[in-house]
């Protein structure tokens, strides 16, 4: 189903313009995962934004499930969007890459409200260790596949503290992302600390 992964990019780049980067990364026993880079004047700010390509030449299945449908599933890829030029943002790729594999590797079905921990910091000095799954169609819209396969619905990826992190095992997305809206947190910014959890 690699037929997928033009019209993938081509949704991104009509949505995001053209990339001025972008790096593969293969896993033993995975297909590519390529991490494209856009920059973006973003209301008077230079924003960066990481976006998977590959994730969604496969459907992701159920773990459970005795046989793995080839066809049908959802589809997903990545994107996190932070300031650009306050940190090394772009030793993020390979941690971007190990998340968009991991459905290939580990059998898992990547949802909104999801926890993904990436074992270390995102990227050199990152107060973020894991990453929020945000809701899909806000940055970029769905792609809608012919039948009968699934659409391509484009996560959000929201950094989270160590702190945050557990906050959300405890209370759940939605109350962690209230707390946020509350305290004004920019979720862009790579150096931001941990938003009041009292």
């Amino acid at each position: 189903m690699a037929e997928v992964l033009p019209l993938v990019e081509a949704r991104l780049t009509t949505t995001l313009g053209e990339p001025d980067a972008r790096a593969a990364v293969t896993f033993l026993g995975t297909d590519r995962i390529e991490v494209l880079r856009f920059h973006e004047d973003f209301q008077g700010e230079d924003v960066v934004r990481y976006a998977t390509l590959g994730m969604s030449a496969h459907p992701m299945t159920d773990p459970t499930a005795m046989v793995a449908d080839p066809v049908k599933g959802p589809r997903a890829e990545l994107v996190l969007s932070v300031r650009a030029g306050l940190a090394e943002t772009d030793k993020v790729l390979r941690a971007l890459a190990v998340l968009a594999a991991s459905p290939q590797v580990e059998g898992l079905v990547v949802t909104p409200g999801a926890s993904l921990d990436v074992g270390g910091p995102l990227w050199p000095g990152a107060p973020f260790t894991s990453v929020l799954v945000g809701e899909p169609g806000g940055l970029v819209e769905d792609l809608e596949l012919d039948e009968p396969l699934d659409p391509v619905r484009f996560l959000p990826l929201l950094p989270m503290t160590p702190n945050e992190a557990a906050w959300k095992r405890v209370h759940g997305a939605g109350a962690l992302q209230e707390r946020w809206l509350a305290n004004g947190t920019d979720l862009r910014d790579p150096h931001r600390k941990s938003a009041p959890l009292d």
